[in-house]
């Protein structure tokens, strides 16, 4: 069983959110998916970020690139068009955090080689991640970050947050698939 402060200091992105409840909340659900999918700590430099490309790049890269990808663009965002961009930066983080979250329920690893689990055969990690967080009560802005950040989410609603999110994940993995 990954323990709380193991996943904290391998993500100290969880920091970022002020809001002590979100924060704890958004470290459940990482605590939950990690024990569903039999995953330690050990493993989240391992999982790759994606089954599509071998890019080399682990889930956890993954996941604070795209997570500090995202704050750096609301930042610069915020600094620019001030009010008329508000931006709920603890929304930001724990969706960055959880985009890929249901990942570790859609991967397994099998003879030493990662492919899709049962339940990722019939669910992509936008639904059980969503569902994992819904689960453990975080609030729907956020839940909406990560059904809507991938494929799944394309001529749905996006709350800026929710766009940040979306180009910060793509940005990350079209950029990396241009070196291959």
């Amino acid at each position: 069983m990954p323990g709380r402060d193991e996943v904290r200091k391998v993500l100290p992105e969880l920091d970022r959110i002020s809001d002590e409840d979100l924060r704890e909340k958004t470290l459940d659900v990482w605590i939950d998916a990690m024990e569903q999918g039999g995953w330690d700590v050990s493993d989240l430099d391992e999982i790759p970020f994606t089954l599509l490309i071998d890019t080399g790049v682990s889930f956890l890269e993954h996941t604070r690139s795209v997570t500090r990808t995202a704050i750096a663009i609301a930042e610069t965002m915020k600094e620019f068009y001030g009010a008329r961009m508000p931006i709920d930066m603890d929304r930001l983080v724990s969706g960055g955090i959880l985009h890929d979250v249901g990942k570790l329920l859609e991967y397994r690893r099998e003879g030493g080689k990662f492919t899709k689990s049962d339940l990722g055969k019939d669910l992509r990690h936008p639904f059980s991640g969503t569902a994992l967080a819904f689960k453990h009560g975080i609030p729907s802005e956020v839940c909406h970050l990560i059904a809507v950040h991938a494929k799944e989410g394309e001529g749905a609603r996006r709350m800026p947050e929710a766009q940040i999110i979306h180009h910060a994940d793509f940005a990350n993995f079209e950029s990396l698939k241009t070196l291959l």
